[in-house]
């Protein structure tokens, strides 16, 4: 079954190749230097009306020489099937390509981190003609990084820590981690990593200790994530218009009021979210300011400030 813990377990690979260094690291198998990754499409279809699809394939070229392709696969259960589809997706994309592949399973629990790793053999009686050897990425080796400098220097590692560990106890030490990394985080970044964790944690309790600390990105529209929430009730209230916009456009076309009120909106609300309080001469002071390159930076701090006047 696809859910949105499911996506985002493997998805992360295709969106931020960065953490192919770390994750060979941990599983012991040597990468080139420099390679570049490329993203191939995980339909492995054919002719019959038969579908089968790999979660996701990448192609990994090093600077000389052949590379090889990497299908990711995101287990949340043992599930008997899979020993004969992943070894038709391995044959499937060697014959395609020409190249070696290699399996990657991703798994959230331990027990089907352990299933998973296999090997799967394939044959008849005491014959073997085929066996399985998967790769596989779980909480028995996937490190809980807690340190928010490490954390900076590796955002999309410290973001599958925590969606790895996002049932166990680890897991909200690696989010205040991470928060605290994004807070001097490049706008893109934040945005993307704020919401893809609030989807990659599921209906967890990690999520909602997510949610009290982010509140801005787009990235994944229509999953009712609180980002989106605040975007939409504060474009029913008229204030989000210059914010939804973008800061380029809306000072271009004379909208730097709506962004101002609807970046001074999301400050308060993640204050509020986070049980910080503010006094009402701190809520006027953020509310009537229409500098927005000091709301961007408050809004920045806001999600790991202790008391409202860290904001400023």
């Amino acid at each position: 079954m696809v859910t949105s813990t499911h996506e985002t377990s493997h998805r992360i690979f295709q969106d931020r190749p960065d953490l192919l260094p770390p994750v060979f690291q941990i599983l012991g198998v040597p990468l080139p230097v420099k390679a570049t990754v490329e993203v191939l499409t995980p339909d492995t279809t054919e002719i019959r009306p038969l579908e089968r699809r790999v979660d996701t394939v990448l192609r990994v070229e090093p600077p000389e020489g052949d590379g090889f392709l990497l299908a990711v696969e995101a287990q949340g259960r043992r599930d008997r099937d899979k020993a004969s589809s992943w070894t038709y997706y391995l044959g499937y994309l060697r014959a395609k390509y020409g190249l070696p592949a290699l399996l990657l399973v991703v798994c959230q629990d331990r027990s089907t981190a352990r299933w998973a790793s296999g090997p799967f053999r394939s044959g008849y009686g005491p014959w073997t003609a085929l066996s399985l050897h998967p790769l596989v990425l779980g909480p028995d080796n996937v490190p809980v990084i807690t340190d928010p400098a490490e954390a900076a220097r590796n955002l999309a590692m410290t973001a599958f820590s925590a969606m790895t560990h996002g049932t166990h106890q680890e897991a909200p030490a690696i989010l205040e981690a991470l928060a605290k990394a994004l807070g001097t985080a490049d706008p893109a970044s934040f945005k993307y990593y704020s919401e893809m964790l609030e989807i990659g944690l599921g209906e967890t309790p990690a999520r909602d200790t997510w949610r009290k600390l982010m509140a801005v990105g787009t990235y994944f529209p229509g999953r009712g994530t609180l980002v989106e929430e605040t975007y939409l009730e504060g474009k029913a209230d008229g204030k989000a218009e210059g914010l939804a916009e973008g800061k380029a456009e809306g000072l271009a076309e004379g909208k730097a009021e709506g962004l101002a009120e609807g970046t001074a909106m999301s400050i308060l609300r993640v204050l509020a979210a986070r049980g910080i309080e503010v006094s009402e001469d701190d809520g006027r002071r953020i509310s009537e300011c229409l500098d927005t390159e000091m709301l961007g930076r408050w809004l920045e701090r806001a999600i790991t400030v202790a008391r409202v006047e860290e904001l400023f």
